[in-house]
């Protein structure tokens, strides 16, 4: 455990909360007002995670900027998450890229290739492993992971949530 402290360099914003139960290695940065539960786990492997303000990261998610080496050698990538994000229990993320007022359901899986906009729901079970860039407000449901777009986002109703 003393070895996982010596890595990590986290800072975390005014108001948030972050279980001690909660795994965190590498550069993170959490954002004002998120809250971070116990036995979630946060590991930045490849390069910095920067966290927005008033997240909410559940039970058993995993936020993980994976080391992959691409074709120029270069292994160094940042993961951004905007704000007003839900990571639902057992959500798996390792996109680069996530704006503000997603909702990430139970156990559903967001691969690196992906890149999700605003006003988003990725449902429970689904995966998400193409490149490719989310249109704002696309919903992702069903065992098929079937796709519509809503017709308002999620970003107004997940904002006035208020975690603490």
């Amino acid at each position: 455990m003393a070895e996982k402290v010596a890595k990590s360099n986290v800072k975390i914003g005014q108001g948030a909360v972050v279980c001690a139960e909660s795994d965190l290695q590498g550069d993170i940065t959490i954002g004002a007002k998120t809250v971070v539960h116990p036995k979630a786990t946060i590991i930045a492997e490849a390069g910095p995670i920067i966290i927005g303000d008033y997240n909410l990261i559940e039970e058993q998610s995993h936020i993980i900027n994976k080391k992959v080496t691409d074709a120029d050698g270069s292994t160094m990538c940042v993961m951004i998450i905007g704000n007003h994000n839900v990571f639902e229990v057992g959500s798996y993320v390792e996109a680069l890229k996530i704006g503000d007022g997603n909702v990430l359901e139970a156990k559903c899986k967001l691969g690196r290739l992906t890149e999700l906009t605003n006003g988003c729901i990725i449902g429970p079970m689904c995966e998400v492993n193409i490149q490719e860039t989310l249109p704002e407000n696309t919903v992702i449901y069903g065992s098929n992971c079937n796709r519509r777009v809503q017709n308002t986002g999620l970003a107004a109703g997940v904002s006035s949530q208020n975690f603490t």
